[in-house]
């Protein structure tokens, strides 16, 4: 083999070694956030981890409870806590002024209101630090329809950015519960719906509904995609 055809092969094996490697970097990057939450929901039901929500009398010291019982599903404590924590978790709103718990998948976050969901720039600034209320629904206990968005992460580098946690709004089914702490008054919901709908699809962004009070949950699907709109609905149901 000449000199010339060994640097041509040379080149032709490092280029295709570099595909290879990309490929698998791009599909771990993508999907990398799912499996890393999907992992810890499975480990924590294996381990029997159970969550409770705050009372409503002790919402004066949420701060305190919050440390001292555990970490929601975002925090930077949360693979520990699973792994090796203890397995009655208590869940405590990081701001009674506007927040939602979810304690199925041991989700506790801040919402920030009147986001407007047309405008990618400020809603992706919002998400990276609180989940975001679409600007023109409806507040909880006003009767109408609120609704609550984030993403499911999209690559490795949006999780803990883009609320993550969201992609578990899959494991929610009929007679789960959502809370949304509002002006320091808790709602409790009940999921009664799930939808798969097209990601233009904005005709549920809205503060009427068919059905009364509810809150709307949604995330991408499938997660770690753009592709469609995963939607969960609730209405008010007692605890």
């Amino acid at each position: 083999m000449s000199h010339n055809e060994f640097v041509k092969l040379l080149i032709i094996r490092t280029a295709g070694n570099f595909l290879v490697l990309f490929t698998i970097f791009g599909f771990l990057a993508t999907f990398g956030p799912a499996a890393y939450y999907e992992i810890l929901y499975r480990v924590g039901q294996f381990r029997g981890i159970h969550y409770s929500v705050v009372a409503e009398e002790g919402t004066s010291e949420l701060g305190k409870l919050l440390v001292k019982y555990g970490q929601a599903a975002g925090s930077a404590d949360y693979l520990s806590s699973i792994l090796v924590g203890e397995k009655e978790k208590v869940l405590a709103p990081p701001n009674a002024d506007f927040s939602v718990i979810i304690p199925k998948i041991g989700a506790a976050e801040k919402i920030t209101a009147n986001v407007d969901p047309s405008n990618e720039k400020e809603y992706l600034r919002v998400l990276t630090n609180s989940i975001a209320h679409a600007k023109g629904t409806s507040f909880p206990g006003l009767g109408g329809s609120t609704y609550l968005f984030a993403h499911s992460a999209d690559n490795f580098w949006n999780v803990g950015r883009y609320n993550a946690v969201f992609y578990l709004l899959k494991e929610l089914t009929p007679g789960d519960d959502v809370y949304v702490f509002f002006q320091g008054k808790r709602h409790n919901y009940k999921v009664y719906e799930t939808k798969i709908v097209d990601r233009l699809d904005t005709h549920y962004i809205d503060s009427v509904s068919d059905v009364g009070e509810r809150v709307v949950l949604q995330t991408c699907w499938p997660p770690g995609t753009d592709w469609k709109r995963m939607l969960i609905f609730a209405k008010p149901g007692s605890v």
